[in-house]
């Protein structure tokens, strides 16, 4: 019979992914003692280990990191749109002429 589904803390993630980096333990013998599956320990482990640098970036970086598109990108895709609109905007020119008629 399976066990009922755990959510754990962050604090607690954090506790065990910190004894899985010291190493002083294998992470079997840290499975045992946190009563978590191992696999879970190393996905932790990898968790942190991708996201730690963004304990040290400063608030600028941050919020380079998380804002929208640049200026340079929106400048392009408005002379994208501008010539779609003249494109469309002759072909249509055309369209209304009586030869353009059936």
């Amino acid at each position: 019979m399976r066990r009922p589904r755990r959510n754990h803390s962050a604090k607690f993630k954090a506790k065990v992914t910190l004894a899985a980096l010291k190493g002083e333990k294998t992470i079997a013998e840290l499975s045992q003692q946190f009563d978590v599956h191992a696999n879970q320990i190393m996905e932790w482990k990898n968790q942190l280990l991708q996201q730690s640098e963004n304990i040290f970036m400063t608030k600028a970086e941050k919020a380079a990191q998380q804002s929208g598109p640049t200026v340079q990108e929106l400048q392009a895709k408005v002379g994208e749109l501008t010539m779609e609109i003249d494109f469309l905007g002759q072909a249509l020119g055309k369209l209304d002429r009586p030869s353009a008629r059936r």
